[in-house]
């Protein structure tokens, strides 16, 4: 029988439903600012395709609410990587993820169990996807801790990192993964509220989680950050987000001088534009479609052909050599 939840659990859980609200709002009013036309023209060449894997080109034309869930995406994200093969890379450890409960977080979750890592989930309010991405995590052998909360507050980020501790025994791996995306067409669309939100999200709530990760980190361990292509250069639509990836990008490479000494490694992912709720909650349906269509593939990414390289840089065994870079994966050549 489940025990009754607390007031403490009822009134965090309104405040993340709070801070989901204000995030919809944002939203809302960029939505009244956005021009008549639709996004451009998609390019006429069929997508290569480079692996065994066929991946879907044409997006559907659909608008989710932020924070944006997965459940509720008319073309569901591929996140099982089925010919992914686990090898025990990862046996034993444990894996705190934040933005967990869907798109990279979610395969990037379970492919972290099927190498045989329990895995702790931080999300804000989208509770569907999180017990989603809990089910095919235990389907792959290991333990799924759920922590919802907003990564903004520095006390919770702390409480989520202990509760970790005192549900596994321990921390070998953080994954900083939550992201608040809105577009803006001028600088001046940007208000001082939504720059706060985008900040405090994107780049405090990574500081927040490391500060409170690294007394708990030991030799063998790592912090993965997820950057972003724009990050590297730029985007004219996206100045305020690009800004946070840039600074995660910086960020990543100071924090792995400062613990190299302790034998933690810090490594940050680029990806390019990967089909996770984060985009349709961001654009229009109209605009949605033509998503990912300027990289080299004509396609964005599906969130299990980057989850892969997240393994690669938790596993000592693969890159023991390795920290302090940003990998780009943007499906595009020579960025």
């Amino acid at each position: 029988m489940k025990d009754k939840p607390s007031a403490r659990s009822k009134a965090r859980d309104g405040a993340n439903e709070a801070a989901a609200e204000k995030q919809r709002a944002l939203q809302r009013e960029q939505d009244r600012k956005e021009p008549a036309e639709g996004g451009g023209e998609g390019g006429e060449k069929s997508p290569p395709q480079t692996g065994r894997q066929k991946y879907p080109s044409e997006l559907p034309a659909q608008h989710l609410e932020k924070p944006g869930q997965e459940a509720d995406m008319q073309l569901k994200p591929q996140f099982q990587a089925p010919e992914y093969r686990g090898s025990g890379k990862l046996k034993g450890m444990v894996a705190l993820i934040t933005g967990g409960d869907s798109g990279i977080g979610r395969a990037v979750a379970v492919l972290y169990a099927r190498e045989g890592a329990d895995v702790a989930i931080v999300y804000l309010s989208s509770h569907e996807d999180a017990e989603e991405t809990k089910r095919y995590v235990e389907k792959e052998g290991r333990q799924c801790l759920l922590i919802p909360g907003d990564v903004k507050d520095p006390a919770f980020c702390k409480e989520a990192v202990e509760k970790t501790v005192a549900e596994f025994d321990g921390i070998d791996i953080l994954v900083n993964n939550a992201a608040f995306q809105e577009h803006a067409h001028k600088l001046e669309d940007i208000t001082d509220e939504r720059l706060d939100e985008t900040f405090k999200t994107n780049i405090y709530g990574y500081f927040y989680m490391a500060r409170a990760a690294v007394p708990h980190l030991k030799k063998g361990s790592c912090i993965i950050n997820t950057g972003s292509v724009v990050g590297l250069r730029g985007s004219a639509q996206l100045l305020d987000y690009s800004a946070t990836k840039g600074a995660i990008h910086a960020f990543t490479m100071s924090l792995a001088s400062s613990l190299l000494e302790k034998g933690v490694r810090v490594n940050a992912i680029a990806p390019g534009p990967v089909w996770t709720p984060l985009n349709p909650a961001d654009r229009s349906a109209e605009e949605i479609v033509e998503f990912g269509k300027q990289t080299d593939f004509k396609r964005p990414a599906q969130p299990e052909e980057l989850s892969p390289a997240y393994v690669f840089l938790a596993s000592p065994v693969c890159s023991s050599y390795i920290t302090g870079i940003v990998l780009p994966i943007t499906g595009s050549v020579g960025s």
